[in-house]
């Protein structure tokens, strides 16, 4: 479980733009620029007049007063900070929350290895496992689909886990589903034909795939279950 620090502002989604810009209509009208932290094109989440949450800063350093936490498409919260996954896996791994991880009880986050800096480094005194952790948004049908736009870091991450279970070590890739209305996870082949052939590459070179699915709300969010997938 992961927990907002501060309690969150409720608004309507207006418009995105400049990618990391995006106004937000207010209970009492007034039209706010939220920061979002999602890179990717956030396809099958714009749509105006849905609910979103915002965390509210007083920070006058910042250029904006508020960071988009998620958006309400339908019945399910859509989880759309990027930065939430990371600290929710971390929580996760720490309580043993996440099966066949259990045993690796030593922790680390954003940590160096070759070209990249990859976000989780798991360890026990016999073994090590590297995770990478990817945020999903992007729904079509019963599927999560990702990436929502082509990668070329998820590209290179992909790459980076190979090379380290080629050297002997576990390697895993964490998809956090951050909605609760899909069955599935699959790569989104129409979008990065190069991540899928990647991706397929790395699941037969032993790296794990870990989809899980995340429920979120106005106070934060949870792991609900594993999803299967089909690469």
């Amino acid at each position: 479980m992961y927990r907002y620090p501060v309690p969150l502002v409720e608004g309507r989604f207006v418009k995105r733009y400049k990618r990391f810009l995006a106004d937000m209509r207010l209970p009492d009208g007034r039209i706010v620029t939220a920061h979002t932290t999602n890179t990717g094109s956030l396809k099958s989440c714009l749509v105006p007049g849905a609910p979103v949450l915002l965390t509210p800063h007083n920070d006058p350093k910042r250029k904006t007063a508020f960071t988009w936490e998620s958006i309400r498409i339908g019945d399910t919260w859509v989880g759309v900070n990027t930065s939430v996954p990371n600290k929710l896996i971390f929580n996760a791994l720490k309580q043993k929350l996440i099966p066949g991880l259990e045993h690796l009880d030593r922790v680390r986050a954003e940590v160096k290895q070759g070209r990249s800096r990859l976000d989780i480094l798991l360890e026990n005194d016999e073994e090590k496992m590297w995770l990478e952790i990817k945020n999903v948004t992007y729904r079509e049908g019963d599927a999560a689909l990702f990436p929502d736009a082509p990668t070329a870091r998820g590209l290179k991450h992909l790459e980076e886990l190979i090379n380290l279970r080629r050297q002997g070590f576990r390697a895993g890739m964490v998809y956090v589903i951050g909605r609760t209305d899909v069955a599935y996870f699959a790569p989104a082949r129409h979008i990065d034909t190069a991540y899928t052939q990647m991706l397929r590459i790395a699941l037969d070179a032993g790296v794990e795939i870990f989809p899980l699915m995340a429920a979120y709300d106005r106070t934060g969010v949870r792991i609900t279950k594993k999803l299967p997938y089909e690469i």
